[in-house]
């Protein structure tokens, strides 16, 4: 079963949305999916993102 998303409001700049969903186009994804595919990356990198549990690994 899918987790539930938060929903929020993001304002950006014009020429920012732009690149993002030219971006998301070249990936086949969705501006709010590559948004959140790139967020996802850099709170990785930061060592912020929280660990999975083990029914998070096995798909469950």
């Amino acid at each position: 079963m899918s987790k539930e998303k938060k929903r929020f409001l993001l304002r950006i700049d014009h020429a920012l949305y732009s690149s993002l969903e030219k971006w998301a186009a070249d990936e086949f994804r969705s501006v709010n999916a590559q948004i959140e595919f790139i967020l996802k990356q850099a709170v990785k990198k930061a060592c912020r993102y929280p660990k999975q549990s083990e029914d998070d690994h096995k798909g469950k």
